[in-house]
């Protein structure tokens, strides 16, 4: 007869949670790390009670808002290899629906998260409830049917046995290299609070083996084939090449053949700055070299890449008339973009795969090409001499000196975090990475707010790195919150605040497309009722300080250097609040090297959206299909 243990919904789901594991290369770690948790009536007596009886099984971890809670556990994911994620409960309303852009966000980047949000009554002893969405045609739609598009997999335990298949069905999601994202686990708060007899087994210790598929035999030859006829291969690394722990495996890859490296954002420190094969980042806001790279390039292998329009140039980049693709993913759906030729398997088999086989032919590009990508990589880095560059370090320093003054002070072990503005293009071109993992920057879904949250999570996994969120004034104001989070559990980020009063990265690209930067400045309405008055006097300093955080103001570039010094060597949440000037044509950073499409106006009266559709209309006219 089988054992039993009787449990609430909510106390089974916690212990359940508790001995799930993950297994990759013979190395074991805890699946579930922590949960996250704001409390409410949906929760409070149900999952919150839960936590409270198993607290010494699962840690909890208390959060200021919903949806920062999920970027924590998404930056925790992220350094963890994406073999280790948090949980994170709500109540049901207000609290499940601020998981939308969190789950949003994991999904789109493959990250690993485990939403708990409440949900109404199972039972329906009052209708309407507290918080609940009526809906006319559907008696079984809550709120939380709005994470259904978002997560990777959802349901809705409206019975205590259906958890059992449910919790295994979204650790196989949370686990698979594929599918993973945000999984959603819809929990009806009288559910949570109801008991029943679970088998022992429930809570026995699962490991759950995360998979490195080789390739397919025929699918590799192929893939030789078209590498060995090929005379200007370019590789493109994305994110696969690090949730892969593919960098070695790569740079192997890279010195072996001489193929030239460019990386997207989420693939950029896939190789060290200075390796001879790395070209920088590639696309709208990547490097002059490598985008030439891409317009010549007869094949291009991407590896672990899903081709956004920035990388791309909304397809405009890849100009050769004979270019191929060869498409290294674990992901079929990925591996088939641009028509190209898929290698379906794990970036770091797949490449060592490739590397064992181009050996035995002897593959390796011209010296005429590496010689050229070689010299053309020096001219750039002149660029990046000169934007960070500084003649007068008592002015206030652009936002390529800001860079460049934390260029100075880091080494391998600091870690950068940002997701929105004009800080991304800077970092893409600018940054020189020096590890593999130093180069945090969430862009699949560029999310205002993501960095200070995710500072913590991705501290938490990294408790001994110097770990700095950058944030411009825009998108401190969307979350701070998370700020007295750090304080309190006295997590010792660093958040370098870069003050240039509104949307500068939106203003510039309005300017660009004729909008003429409308709504896109912190400023006072002005006798015409534009946005162009006066700056607003706000001191985000001020704000951080308020939130417990110790806060270094620099008005200067000699003051920054100073700052961020000691922010770098201080063992408590600290804050680097600096001002920058408008950048200009010696140390502002270099412009676009590539189109990104953002259509303009057909029509219009005013010049300048009359002027941005002629250029508009130029650059379209150069997309194609690779078919």
């Amino acid at each position: 007869m089988t054992s039993t243990t009787r449990l609430t919904v909510a106390q089974a789901l916690v212990r359940f949670l508790a001995v799930q594991y993950t297994e990759r290369d013979g190395v074991r770690q805890r699946l579930i790390g922590a949960t996250w948790g704001i409390f409410g009536h949906g929760n409070v007596a149900g999952i919150g009670q839960a936590l409270l009886e198993h607290a010494e099984e699962m840690p909890y971890l208390q959060g200021r808002n919903e949806q920062a809670m999920v970027h924590a556990a998404v930056g925790y994911a992220r350094q963890s290899g994406r073999l280790s994620t948090h949980a994170v409960t709500t109540s049901i309303g207000p609290g499940a629906t601020n998981l939308v852009t969190g789950a949003a966000l994991a999904t789109i980047n493959h990250l690993p998260v485990l939403l708990l949000p409440g949900d109404i009554f199972a039972t329906r002893p009052a209708d309407p409830v507290l918080q609940q969405l009526e809906v006319p045609y559907a008696g079984d739609v809550s709120v939380n049917d709005c994470l259904r598009p978002v997560s990777r997999y959802f349901d809705r335990i409206t019975r205590p046995e259906a958890l059992i298949p449910s919790a295994l069905n979204a650790m196989r999601v949370l686990t698979d290299p594929v599918e993973t994202g945000a999984v959603t686990l819809a929990l009806p708060q009288d559910v949570q609070a109801e008991a029943y007899d679970w088998p022992q087994e429930f809570f026995a210790e699962r490991v759950w083996t995360v998979r490195r598929p080789g390739a397919d035999p025929t699918e590799l030859a192929e893939a030789v084939g078209i590498i060995r006829s090929a005379k200007r291969p370019l590789v493109i690394a994305g994110g696969g090449v690090h949730h892969s722990r593919a960098e070695e495996a790569l740079a192997e890859f890279a010195e072996a053949t001489g193929i030239p490296v460019a990386s997207t954002q989420a693939g950029k420190g896939s190789l060290r700055h200075d390796h001879p094969q790395d070209v920088g980042g590639v696309g709208h806001t990547g490097t002059a070299t490598a985008d030439e790279l891409a317009r010549t390039a007869d094949l291009v292998i991407g590896v672990g890449t899903r081709y956004t329009d920035f990388t791309t140039a909304s397809g405009t980049l890849f100009g050769n008339p004979e270019v191929r693709f060869l498409n290294l993913n674990i992901a079929p759906f990925d591996g088939h973009k641009l028509a190209g030729q898929p290698l379906v398997a794990d970036a770091r088999s797949g490449l060592q795969e490739l590397t064992d086989a181009l050996r035995l032919h002897a593959y390796r590009v011209a010296d005429p090409y590496a010689t050229e990508y070689t010299e053309d990589k020096e001219r750039w880095e002149q660029r990046v001499d000169a934007c960070y560059e500084v003649d007068e370090p008592d002015t206030r320093p652009t936002q390529p000196q800001v860079l460049g003054a934390l260029d100075e002070i880091a080494d391998a072990s600091d870690i950068l975090i940002n997701a929105a503005g004009s800080l991304p293009g800077d970092l893409h071109k600018l940054w020189r990475t020096r590890s593999h993992d130093q180069y945090h920057l969430e862009y699949g879904y560029s999310c205002m707010g993501y960095e200070i949250p995710a500072a913590i999570g991705v501290k938490m996994a990294a408790p001994d790195r110097p770990v700095w969120a950058l944030v411009g004034d825009g998108t401190y104001l969307m979350m701070p919150t998370e700020i007295v989070t750090a304080v309190q559990e006295g997590i010792a980020i660093k958040v370098l605040i870069i003050q240039n009063h509104g949307y500068a990265s939106i203003g510039g690209l309005s300017e660009s497309v004729g909008g003429e930067r409308f709504g896109t400045a912190y400023r006072f309405q002005a006798e015409d009722g534009s946005y162009t008055g006066a700056p607003l006097p706000v001191d985000l300093a001020a704000n951080a300080a308020s939130l417990g955080m110790r806060v270094l103001r620099a008005k200067t570039v000699r003051d920054l250097r100073e700052a961020l010094a000691e922010a770098r060597a201080a063992d408590t949440p600290t804050c680097v609040y600096v001002e920058t000037q408008t950048a200009d044509t010696v140390s502002g950073a270099p412009p676009a090297q590539a189109w990104w499409d953002v259509p303009v106006a057909e029509t219009a009266t005013r010049p300048s959206a009359v002027k941005a559709r002629e250029l508009y209309e130029r650059h379209v006219s150069t997309r194609r299909r690779h078919l």
